[in-house]
Protein backbone atom coordinates (compact mmCIF):
# COMPACT_ATOMS: atom_id res chain seq x y z
CA UNK A 1 0.00 0.00 0.00
CA UNK A 2 2.67 2.51 0.88
CA UNK A 3 4.62 1.18 -2.32
CA UNK A 4 1.21 2.26 -4.75
CA UNK A 5 1.31 5.85 -2.60
CA UNK A 6 4.91 6.23 -3.68
CA UNK A 7 4.38 4.98 -7.11
CA UNK A 8 0.84 7.24 -7.33
CA UNK A 9 2.58 10.62 -5.71
CA UNK A 10 4.83 11.83 -8.52
CA UNK A 11 1.72 11.63 -10.77
CA UNK A 12 -0.62 13.76 -8.85
CA UNK A 13 2.14 16.53 -7.81
CA UNK A 14 2.14 16.75 -11.81
CA UNK A 15 -1.50 17.13 -12.16
CA UNK A 16 -1.34 19.40 -9.55
CA UNK A 17 1.05 21.65 -11.18
CA UNK A 18 -0.76 21.54 -13.85
CA UNK A 19 -4.03 23.08 -12.75
CA UNK A 20 -2.03 25.38 -10.59
CA UNK A 21 0.00 27.07 -13.92
CA UNK A 22 -3.73 27.02 -15.87
CA UNK A 23 -5.40 29.04 -13.10
CA UNK A 24 -2.36 31.47 -13.31
CA UNK A 25 -2.76 31.71 -17.05
CA UNK A 26 -6.77 32.67 -16.50
CA UNK A 27 -5.45 34.78 -14.06
CA UNK A 28 -3.25 36.27 -16.08
CA UNK A 29 -6.03 36.56 -18.89
CA UNK A 30 -8.61 38.24 -15.93
CA UNK A 31 -6.23 40.47 -14.95
CA UNK A 32 -5.51 41.63 -18.53
CA UNK A 33 -9.25 41.90 -19.32
CA UNK A 34 -10.05 43.81 -15.95
CA UNK A 35 -7.67 46.44 -17.14
CA UNK A 36 -9.03 47.02 -20.71
CA UNK A 37 -12.37 47.29 -19.10
CA UNK A 38 -11.28 49.68 -16.82
CA UNK A 39 -9.42 51.53 -19.83
CA UNK A 40 -12.50 51.75 -21.56
CA UNK A 41 -14.31 52.83 -18.88
CA UNK A 42 -12.03 55.55 -18.26
CA UNK A 43 -12.28 56.07 -21.84
CA UNK A 44 -15.91 56.35 -21.69
CA UNK A 45 -16.26 58.48 -18.65
CA UNK A 46 -13.38 60.91 -20.51
CA UNK A 47 -15.55 61.12 -23.77
CA UNK A 48 -19.27 61.42 -21.68
CA UNK A 49 -17.56 64.75 -19.67
CA UNK A 50 -16.40 65.89 -23.05
CA UNK A 51 -19.83 65.62 -24.88
CA UNK A 52 -21.26 67.22 -21.45
CA UNK A 53 -19.37 70.40 -21.55
CA UNK A 54 -19.94 70.59 -25.27
CA UNK A 55 -23.79 70.24 -24.93
CA UNK A 56 -23.08 72.96 -21.90
CA UNK A 57 -21.33 74.73 -24.22
CA UNK A 58 -23.67 74.84 -26.93
CA UNK A 59 -26.59 75.33 -24.54
CA UNK A 60 -24.91 78.50 -22.85
CA UNK A 61 -24.27 79.87 -26.12
CA UNK A 62 -27.31 79.16 -27.47
CA UNK A 63 -28.75 81.35 -24.43
CA UNK A 64 -26.84 84.15 -25.59
CA UNK A 65 -27.62 84.53 -28.68
CA UNK A 66 -31.79 83.95 -28.05
CA UNK A 67 -30.79 87.26 -24.90
CA UNK A 68 -29.18 89.30 -28.03
CA UNK A 69 -32.15 88.45 -30.91
CA UNK A 70 -34.29 89.46 -27.77
CA UNK A 71 -32.23 92.75 -27.19
CA UNK A 72 -32.31 93.36 -30.97
CA UNK A 73 -35.77 92.89 -30.86
CA UNK A 74 -36.33 95.12 -27.72
CA UNK A 75 -34.48 97.29 -29.57
CA UNK A 76 -35.92 97.55 -33.04
CA UNK A 77 -38.53 100.16 -33.33
CA UNK A 78 -42.08 98.49 -34.51
CA UNK A 79 -43.61 99.61 -37.43
CA UNK A 80 -46.76 101.40 -37.24
CA UNK A 81 -49.61 100.74 -34.56
CA UNK A 82 -52.85 98.19 -34.44
CA UNK A 83 -56.21 99.88 -35.17
CA UNK A 84 -58.75 96.80 -33.84
CA UNK A 85 -57.42 94.13 -36.46
CA UNK A 86 -55.83 96.72 -38.84
CA UNK A 87 -51.80 97.43 -38.63
CA UNK A 88 -51.31 101.51 -39.62
CA UNK A 89 -48.12 103.22 -40.92
CA UNK A 90 -47.26 106.49 -41.06
CA UNK A 91 -44.28 107.30 -43.39
CA UNK A 92 -43.13 109.83 -45.39
CA UNK A 93 -40.62 113.12 -45.41
CA UNK A 94 -39.53 116.50 -45.21
CA UNK A 95 -37.76 117.97 -47.88
CA UNK A 96 -36.31 121.02 -48.75
CA UNK A 97 -35.41 122.06 -52.51
CA UNK A 98 -33.33 125.43 -53.19
CA UNK A 99 -33.00 126.28 -56.73
CA UNK A 100 -31.50 128.82 -59.20
CA UNK A 101 -32.38 128.82 -62.68
CA UNK A 102 -31.88 131.47 -65.37
CA UNK A 103 -34.69 131.69 -68.18
CA UNK A 104 -33.15 132.74 -71.46
CA UNK A 105 -36.51 134.19 -72.62
CA UNK A 106 -37.87 136.57 -70.29
CA UNK A 107 -39.57 135.85 -66.58
CA UNK A 108 -41.12 132.95 -64.94
CA UNK A 109 -43.80 134.68 -62.42
CA UNK A 110 -43.25 134.16 -59.26
CA UNK A 111 -45.43 131.63 -57.14
CA UNK A 112 -45.94 130.12 -60.23
CA UNK A 113 -45.98 125.74 -60.61
CA UNK A 114 -42.93 126.47 -62.78
CA UNK A 115 -40.58 127.83 -60.38
CA UNK A 116 -41.46 124.76 -57.84
CA UNK A 117 -40.07 122.17 -60.41
CA UNK A 118 -38.82 122.06 -64.32
CA UNK A 119 -42.10 122.22 -66.34
CA UNK A 120 -41.34 122.09 -69.99
CA UNK A 121 -44.60 124.82 -70.70
CA UNK A 122 -43.76 127.26 -68.66
CA UNK A 123 -40.23 128.02 -69.85
CA UNK A 124 -40.85 131.36 -71.16
CA UNK A 125 -39.63 131.88 -75.13
CA UNK A 126 -37.99 134.96 -76.60
CA UNK A 127 -40.39 136.77 -78.99
CA UNK A 128 -38.44 139.28 -81.26
CA UNK A 129 -41.75 141.14 -81.59
CA UNK A 130 -41.91 141.85 -77.68
CA UNK A 131 -38.25 141.49 -77.03
CA UNK A 132 -37.30 140.45 -73.09
CA UNK A 133 -34.05 139.93 -70.91
CA UNK A 134 -33.18 136.80 -70.05
CA UNK A 135 -33.44 136.35 -66.01
CA UNK A 136 -32.19 134.61 -62.86
CA UNK A 137 -34.48 134.00 -60.00
CA UNK A 138 -33.69 131.89 -57.17
CA UNK A 139 -36.50 130.03 -54.49
CA UNK A 140 -36.65 128.02 -51.60
CA UNK A 141 -39.05 125.75 -50.96
CA UNK A 142 -41.12 122.77 -48.86
CA UNK A 143 -43.59 121.98 -50.54
CA UNK A 144 -42.89 118.66 -51.48
CA UNK A 145 -42.47 117.36 -48.26
CA UNK A 146 -44.59 114.46 -48.21
CA UNK A 147 -46.17 111.94 -46.22
CA UNK A 148 -48.29 108.90 -45.94
CA UNK A 149 -50.63 106.22 -44.29
CA UNK A 150 -50.70 102.84 -45.13
CA UNK A 151 -52.89 100.47 -43.88
CA UNK A 152 -53.79 96.53 -43.94
CA UNK A 153 -56.70 94.36 -42.60
CA UNK A 154 -56.70 90.78 -41.69
CA UNK A 155 -59.30 89.37 -43.41
CA UNK A 156 -58.95 85.16 -43.44
CA UNK A 157 -56.92 84.71 -46.69
CA UNK A 158 -58.11 87.70 -48.60
CA UNK A 159 -55.44 90.99 -48.72
CA UNK A 160 -57.07 94.41 -47.34
CA UNK A 161 -55.09 97.42 -47.48
CA UNK A 162 -55.67 101.26 -47.91
CA UNK A 163 -53.26 103.92 -48.77
CA UNK A 164 -53.64 107.64 -48.68
CA UNK A 165 -50.51 109.97 -49.61
CA UNK A 166 -50.21 114.05 -49.13
CA UNK A 167 -48.18 116.81 -49.98
CA UNK A 168 -48.09 120.66 -49.85
CA UNK A 169 -46.72 120.97 -53.91
CA UNK A 170 -49.85 119.50 -55.72
CA UNK A 171 -52.50 122.25 -54.37
CA UNK A 172 -52.65 125.32 -56.76
CA UNK A 173 -52.90 126.83 -53.67
CA UNK A 174 -55.62 129.42 -52.81
CA UNK A 175 -55.83 133.51 -52.11
CA UNK A 176 -54.18 134.81 -48.52
CA UNK A 177 -57.48 135.72 -47.70
CA UNK A 178 -58.66 131.86 -47.18
CA UNK A 179 -55.13 130.94 -46.01
CA UNK A 180 -52.46 131.23 -48.18
CA UNK A 181 -49.48 131.92 -47.20
CA UNK A 182 -46.95 134.60 -49.39
CA UNK A 183 -42.96 134.21 -49.91
CA UNK A 184 -43.29 137.58 -48.28
CA UNK A 185 -44.16 136.62 -44.55
CA UNK A 186 -45.35 133.04 -44.05
CA UNK A 187 -44.65 130.53 -46.73
CA UNK A 188 -48.22 128.71 -46.00
CA UNK A 189 -49.00 126.27 -48.40
CA UNK A 190 -52.05 123.88 -48.85
CA UNK A 191 -52.66 120.35 -48.00
CA UNK A 192 -53.28 118.05 -51.13
CA UNK A 193 -54.54 114.36 -52.16
CA UNK A 194 -51.78 112.77 -54.27
CA UNK A 195 -53.13 109.33 -54.25
CA UNK A 196 -56.20 107.53 -52.28
CA UNK A 197 -57.10 103.67 -52.89
CA UNK A 198 -58.15 100.43 -51.45
CA UNK A 199 -56.65 96.84 -52.69
CA UNK A 200 -58.86 94.16 -52.30
CA UNK A 201 -56.79 91.27 -53.29
CA UNK A 202 -56.71 91.67 -57.14
CA UNK A 203 -58.58 94.72 -57.09
CA UNK A 204 -57.63 98.36 -56.71
CA UNK A 205 -59.91 100.92 -56.27
CA UNK A 206 -58.94 104.91 -55.89
CA UNK A 207 -56.68 107.27 -57.30
CA UNK A 208 -53.41 106.19 -58.69
CA UNK A 209 -50.77 106.87 -60.87
CA UNK A 210 -52.03 105.55 -64.31
CA UNK A 211 -51.87 102.45 -65.05
CA UNK A 212 -50.42 103.28 -69.16
CA UNK A 213 -47.55 103.52 -67.16
CA UNK A 214 -45.03 102.06 -64.22
CA UNK A 215 -44.08 104.82 -61.75
CA UNK A 216 -40.89 102.82 -61.06
CA UNK A 217 -39.17 104.16 -64.10
CA UNK A 218 -39.19 107.79 -63.07
CA UNK A 219 -35.47 108.49 -62.30
CA UNK A 220 -34.17 109.92 -58.81
CA UNK A 221 -33.94 113.71 -58.95
CA UNK A 222 -34.11 116.64 -56.86
CA UNK A 223 -36.91 117.67 -59.62
CA UNK A 224 -40.51 116.96 -58.18
CA UNK A 225 -40.75 114.74 -61.38
CA UNK A 226 -37.00 114.54 -63.31
CA UNK A 227 -37.26 114.81 -66.81
CA UNK A 228 -40.76 114.96 -67.22
CA UNK A 229 -41.07 116.08 -71.18
CA UNK A 230 -41.01 112.55 -72.20
CA UNK A 231 -42.75 111.19 -69.09
CA UNK A 232 -46.31 109.76 -69.01
CA UNK A 233 -47.52 111.60 -65.55
CA UNK A 234 -50.78 111.10 -64.23
CA UNK A 235 -52.70 110.48 -61.47
CA UNK A 236 -56.29 109.67 -61.30
CA UNK A 237 -59.31 107.59 -59.77
CA UNK A 238 -59.48 104.32 -61.18
CA UNK A 239 -60.94 100.74 -61.18
CA UNK A 240 -57.73 98.47 -61.26
CA UNK A 241 -57.65 94.35 -61.92
CA UNK A 242 -54.17 92.94 -61.81
CA UNK A 243 -54.22 88.81 -63.36
CA UNK A 244 -50.73 86.87 -62.72
CA UNK A 245 -50.07 84.94 -65.69
CA UNK A 246 -47.43 83.31 -64.92
CA UNK A 247 -44.17 83.56 -63.28
CA UNK A 248 -43.26 87.03 -62.99
CA UNK A 249 -45.69 88.15 -65.70
CA UNK A 250 -48.80 89.64 -64.81
CA UNK A 251 -51.57 91.88 -66.82
CA UNK A 252 -52.71 94.78 -65.12
CA UNK A 253 -56.52 96.25 -66.75
CA UNK A 254 -58.20 99.81 -65.56
CA UNK A 255 -60.91 101.82 -66.15
CA UNK A 256 -59.62 105.35 -65.11
CA UNK A 257 -61.24 108.61 -65.30
CA UNK A 258 -61.70 110.48 -68.67
CA UNK A 259 -61.36 114.28 -69.52
CA UNK A 260 -60.35 116.03 -73.12
CA UNK A 261 -58.09 118.69 -72.71
CA UNK A 262 -58.58 120.61 -76.08
CA UNK A 263 -57.30 123.75 -77.47
CA UNK A 264 -59.05 126.13 -80.24
CA UNK A 265 -57.33 127.74 -83.16
CA UNK A 266 -55.72 130.28 -82.04
CA UNK A 267 -55.88 130.34 -78.27
CA UNK A 268 -53.36 127.48 -76.70
CA UNK A 269 -54.51 127.91 -73.34
CA UNK A 270 -55.63 124.34 -72.65
CA UNK A 271 -59.34 123.70 -71.90
CA UNK A 272 -60.67 120.69 -69.45
CA UNK A 273 -63.94 119.66 -71.42
CA UNK A 274 -66.54 117.60 -68.76
CA UNK A 275 -68.85 116.25 -71.48
CA UNK A 276 -66.90 112.72 -71.55
CA UNK A 277 -68.76 109.45 -72.01
CA UNK A 278 -66.76 106.47 -71.70
CA UNK A 279 -63.72 106.22 -69.26
CA UNK A 280 -60.15 105.51 -70.13
CA UNK A 281 -59.25 101.97 -71.16
CA UNK A 282 -55.41 101.07 -70.00
CA UNK A 283 -53.67 97.78 -69.95
CA UNK A 284 -50.25 97.37 -68.94
CA UNK A 285 -48.42 93.90 -69.35
CA UNK A 286 -45.40 93.43 -67.17
CA UNK A 287 -42.68 90.77 -66.56
CA UNK A 288 -40.55 91.25 -63.57
CA UNK A 289 -37.80 89.42 -62.06
CA UNK A 290 -34.17 89.49 -60.99
CA UNK A 291 -33.29 91.80 -63.63
CA UNK A 292 -36.21 94.05 -63.10
CA UNK A 293 -38.78 94.95 -64.84
CA UNK A 294 -40.06 95.58 -68.61
CA UNK A 295 -43.82 96.94 -69.62
CA UNK A 296 -45.70 97.14 -72.65
CA UNK A 297 -48.79 99.35 -71.79
CA UNK A 298 -51.57 100.55 -74.51
CA UNK A 299 -54.28 103.02 -74.08
CA UNK A 300 -57.68 103.69 -75.76
CA UNK A 301 -60.03 106.71 -75.10
CA UNK A 302 -62.58 108.84 -76.20
CA UNK A 303 -62.17 112.48 -76.60
CA UNK A 304 -65.15 114.83 -76.82
CA UNK A 305 -66.25 118.58 -76.58
CA UNK A 306 -69.52 119.57 -75.93
CA UNK A 307 -69.92 123.44 -75.39
CA UNK A 308 -73.82 123.05 -74.67
CA UNK A 309 -75.18 125.83 -76.04
CA UNK A 310 -78.57 125.99 -77.97
CA UNK A 311 -78.96 126.07 -82.07
CA UNK A 312 -76.42 126.91 -84.63
CA UNK A 313 -73.85 127.28 -81.83
CA UNK A 314 -74.52 124.03 -80.36
CA UNK A 315 -70.71 122.62 -81.04
CA UNK A 316 -70.27 119.05 -80.41
CA UNK A 317 -67.69 116.56 -81.57
CA UNK A 318 -65.84 113.14 -80.84
CA UNK A 319 -62.84 111.43 -81.90
CA UNK A 320 -60.82 108.02 -80.71
CA UNK A 321 -57.25 108.50 -78.95
CA UNK A 322 -55.12 105.83 -78.39
CA UNK A 323 -51.22 105.33 -77.19
CA UNK A 324 -48.77 102.55 -77.09
CA UNK A 325 -46.18 102.46 -74.34
CA UNK A 326 -43.06 100.78 -73.87
CA UNK A 327 -40.65 101.08 -70.63
CA UNK A 328 -38.19 99.26 -68.01
CA UNK A 329 -35.74 99.15 -65.37
CA UNK A 330 -32.80 96.84 -65.95
CA UNK A 331 -30.20 96.47 -62.79
CA UNK A 332 -26.86 96.67 -63.19
CA UNK A 333 -25.75 95.15 -60.35
CA UNK A 334 -26.54 92.27 -57.78
CA UNK A 335 -27.36 94.94 -54.90
CA UNK A 336 -29.82 96.67 -57.35
CA UNK A 337 -27.58 100.11 -56.58
CA UNK A 338 -27.53 101.09 -59.95
CA UNK A 339 -29.27 100.87 -63.16
CA UNK A 340 -31.01 102.03 -66.49
CA UNK A 341 -34.46 103.07 -66.82
CA UNK A 342 -35.99 103.72 -70.33
CA UNK A 343 -39.77 104.71 -71.52
CA UNK A 344 -41.32 105.05 -75.28
CA UNK A 345 -44.35 106.41 -75.99
CA UNK A 346 -46.48 106.95 -79.42
CA UNK A 347 -49.80 107.66 -79.84
CA UNK A 348 -52.67 110.77 -80.84
CA UNK A 349 -55.07 111.96 -78.45
CA UNK A 350 -52.28 111.15 -75.79
CA UNK A 351 -51.40 115.04 -75.05
CA UNK A 352 -52.69 114.99 -71.34
CA UNK A 353 -50.84 111.83 -70.04
CA UNK A 354 -47.63 113.00 -71.34
CA UNK A 355 -45.03 116.11 -69.91
CA UNK A 356 -47.53 117.50 -67.27
CA UNK A 357 -49.93 118.38 -70.26
CA UNK A 358 -47.71 119.94 -73.02
CA UNK A 359 -49.78 119.59 -75.74
CA UNK A 360 -53.42 119.16 -76.38
CA UNK A 361 -55.11 115.95 -76.94
CA UNK A 362 -57.02 117.65 -80.16
CA UNK A 363 -57.55 120.93 -81.31
CA UNK A 364 -60.78 122.52 -82.04
CA UNK A 365 -61.54 124.02 -85.25
CA UNK A 366 -63.54 127.05 -86.64
CA UNK A 367 -65.99 124.52 -88.42
CA UNK A 368 -66.49 122.84 -84.90
CA UNK A 369 -64.67 119.48 -85.22
CA UNK A 370 -61.57 118.19 -83.52
CA UNK A 371 -58.23 117.97 -85.49
CA UNK A 372 -55.66 115.15 -84.27
CA UNK A 373 -52.90 115.55 -82.44
CA UNK A 374 -50.47 112.88 -82.47
CA UNK A 375 -47.18 112.73 -79.87
CA UNK A 376 -43.83 110.64 -79.87
CA UNK A 377 -42.17 110.90 -76.36
CA UNK A 378 -38.97 109.32 -75.65
CA UNK A 379 -37.14 109.45 -71.67
CA UNK A 380 -33.89 107.49 -70.38
CA UNK A 381 -32.30 107.37 -67.01
CA UNK A 382 -29.11 105.58 -66.09
CA UNK A 383 -28.15 105.19 -62.14
CA UNK A 384 -25.00 104.52 -60.97
CA UNK A 385 -23.91 103.65 -57.16
CA UNK A 386 -20.28 104.64 -56.81
CA UNK A 387 -20.42 102.70 -53.20
CA UNK A 388 -23.22 102.49 -50.71
CA UNK A 389 -23.04 106.31 -49.58
CA UNK A 390 -22.57 107.94 -52.96
CA UNK A 391 -24.46 107.55 -56.50
CA UNK A 392 -24.48 109.50 -59.82
CA UNK A 393 -27.49 109.62 -61.76
CA UNK A 394 -28.05 110.89 -65.62
CA UNK A 395 -31.29 111.89 -67.51
CA UNK A 396 -32.65 112.25 -70.79
CA UNK A 397 -36.44 113.16 -72.20
CA UNK A 398 -37.56 114.73 -75.25
CA UNK A 399 -41.56 114.54 -76.98
CA UNK A 400 -42.71 115.89 -79.99
CA UNK A 401 -45.83 116.98 -81.10
CA UNK A 402 -47.37 116.60 -84.88
CA UNK A 403 -50.34 118.42 -85.46
CA UNK A 404 -53.18 117.51 -88.45
CA UNK A 405 -52.47 118.81 -91.91
CA UNK A 406 -55.40 120.59 -91.93
CA UNK A 407 -54.15 123.53 -88.92
CA UNK A 408 -52.40 126.36 -90.38
CA UNK A 409 -49.00 126.75 -88.48
CA UNK A 410 -48.06 129.94 -89.97
CA UNK A 411 -50.48 132.04 -88.33
CA UNK A 412 -51.31 133.49 -84.51
CA UNK A 413 -55.16 132.53 -85.47
CA UNK A 414 -54.04 129.00 -86.58
CA UNK A 415 -51.30 126.64 -84.33
CA UNK A 416 -48.81 129.09 -84.74
CA UNK A 417 -48.21 129.69 -80.97
CA UNK A 418 -48.76 126.20 -79.67
CA UNK A 419 -46.45 123.96 -78.13
CA UNK A 420 -44.20 121.86 -80.65
CA UNK A 421 -41.04 120.24 -78.69
CA UNK A 422 -39.57 120.39 -75.50
CA UNK A 423 -36.32 118.38 -74.66
CA UNK A 424 -33.76 118.37 -71.24
CA UNK A 425 -30.84 116.46 -70.28
CA UNK A 426 -29.71 116.99 -66.45
CA UNK A 427 -27.45 115.15 -64.61
CA UNK A 428 -27.15 115.06 -60.05
CA UNK A 429 -25.20 113.47 -57.56
CA UNK A 430 -26.34 112.35 -54.55
CA UNK A 431 -24.54 111.52 -50.86
CA UNK A 432 -26.71 109.65 -47.60
CA UNK A 433 -24.61 110.56 -45.06
CA UNK A 434 -26.65 108.27 -42.71
CA UNK A 435 -29.68 105.20 -43.75
CA UNK A 436 -32.48 107.87 -43.97
CA UNK A 437 -30.96 111.30 -45.16
CA UNK A 438 -30.59 111.86 -48.77
CA UNK A 439 -28.63 114.87 -50.15
CA UNK A 440 -28.65 115.85 -53.55
CA UNK A 441 -27.39 118.63 -55.99
CA UNK A 442 -28.46 118.32 -59.78
CA UNK A 443 -27.86 121.05 -62.98
CA UNK A 444 -30.41 120.62 -65.61
CA UNK A 445 -30.91 122.04 -68.96
CA UNK A 446 -34.20 122.22 -70.64
CA UNK A 447 -35.62 123.87 -74.05
CA UNK A 448 -39.07 124.64 -75.41
CA UNK A 449 -40.07 125.66 -78.92
CA UNK A 450 -43.49 126.53 -80.58
CA UNK A 451 -44.61 125.28 -83.67
CA UNK A 452 -43.30 129.05 -85.57
CA UNK A 453 -39.78 128.28 -84.22
CA UNK A 454 -39.99 130.44 -81.62
CA UNK A 455 -37.81 129.11 -78.24
CA UNK A 456 -36.55 129.35 -74.86
CA UNK A 457 -34.40 127.69 -72.60
CA UNK A 458 -33.83 127.06 -68.96
CA UNK A 459 -30.67 126.34 -66.68
CA UNK A 460 -31.44 125.16 -63.38
CA UNK A 461 -29.65 124.19 -60.72
CA UNK A 462 -31.38 122.35 -57.36
CA UNK A 463 -29.61 121.63 -53.77
CA UNK A 464 -31.85 119.05 -52.22
CA UNK A 465 -32.01 117.67 -48.38
CA UNK A 466 -34.22 115.21 -47.87
CA UNK A 467 -34.80 112.95 -44.47
CA UNK A 468 -37.16 109.69 -45.01
CA UNK A 469 -39.05 108.38 -41.86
Amino acid sequence: MLGATALAAPQLAGAQATKETELAARLERLESEVTQLRTELAAARNQQDETAATAANAVRKSDETSAQVTRLADSTPKLGFRSGNTNVVLSGYVKLLASSARYSGGDDPSNTLGRDLYLPQSVPVFNPAFPTSPTRVTDFSAKQTRFWVDATTKLGKHALKAYIEFDFQAAPGTPQALGQGTQRTTNAYDLAMRRALIQFDRWTFGQDFTNFSNPAVFPESTDYVGGVDGLIFVRQPMVRYSLPLSHGLTLHLAAENPETASATVGAPALIENGQDHAPDMTGRLEYAGAFGFLDLAVLGRQLRVDNAKAGAAHIVDSRVGWGISTSGKIFLDDKHGSDIRFQATYGEGIGRYLGLNFGPDAVLQTNGQLAGVRNLALFGAGRYALNDQWRVNLIASYQRIFYADTLDPATTAGIAMFNRQAWSVAGNLFYSPVKNVDLGIEYRHGERRLVNDLNGHVDRFDVAAKYNF
